[in-house]
């Protein structure tokens, strides 16, 4: 028999823990546990022993996933955690790989997808795609990205870039701080300009390494 690789399902959304829970019946993926928000994934994994690869939803109520991610990396760095998102957003893709995450799953992935990535997390081997890994530390390695330039930004371009770098599109900054998609826009162009990189991945970088975020 082969040993079960035990997993814990966080996510807000009921309908999705239930989809993988059904995708992954009949393997030797045994779902222990679930959590609804990221405080509740944090307490029971900081609170338990039986958990081999953690599932974790980039947005949630109550503490989004990402800080949920730097948290559990932070208190057990060698449980395997795998994020789940809707969104192919490659400023959550830099900040997972910046917190140590082991890979970026899609939802729409297929079953073959999500067993594998399960299996290699649970095995202690990264998840990461090479284009993943390339598109952000390509990003990580721009030579003006050293957090100790102290860089001018005013109030509402802090405000835009931590924003940007939690994964927001322009359209969702806009609505979040009561701002029009045009003004967001031209704040984002300051901010790379300021910062000297070239697009949204790298100035969340950077923001991460600045500890805006």
């Amino acid at each position: 028999m082969t040993n079960k690789i035990r997993v814990l399902i966080a996510d807000d959304h009921e309908v999705v823990r239930s989809g993988l829970k059904s995708l992954l019946a009949g393997t030797e993926i045994k779902v222990v546990a679930e959590a609804v928000t990221g405080s509740a994934a944090i307490k029971y994994v900081m609170e338990n022993d039986d958990v081999d690869v953690v599932l974790l939803d980039i947005r949630m109520p109550d503490g989004d996933g990402l800080g949920a991610l730097g948290r559990i990396k932070l208190e057990k760095p060698q449980l395997p955690v795998l994020m789940l998102s809707t969104f192919d957003n490659p400023t959550c893709v830099a900040r997972t790989v910046a917190l140590g995450a082991s890979g970026y799953l899609l939802k729409g992935c297929t079953r073959e997808e999500l067993i594998e990535a399960i299996r290699k997390a649970a095995r202690k081997e990264s998840v990461w795609t090479r284009e993943e890994l390339r598109r952000v530390t390509g990003a990580l390695a721009t030579p003006r990205l050293t957090s100790e330039v102290d860089v001018p930004l005013t109030q509402r371009e802090s405000e835009v870039l931590r924003q940007l770098a939690y994964g927001l599109t322009n359209k969702e900054i806009a609505a979040a701080l009561h701002i029009s998609y045009e003004t967001v826009k031209e704040h984002v162009q300051h901010i790379l300009r300021k910062i000297g990189v070239s697009d949204r991945t790298q100035a969340a970088v950077w923001a991460v390494r600045k500890e805006l975020v």
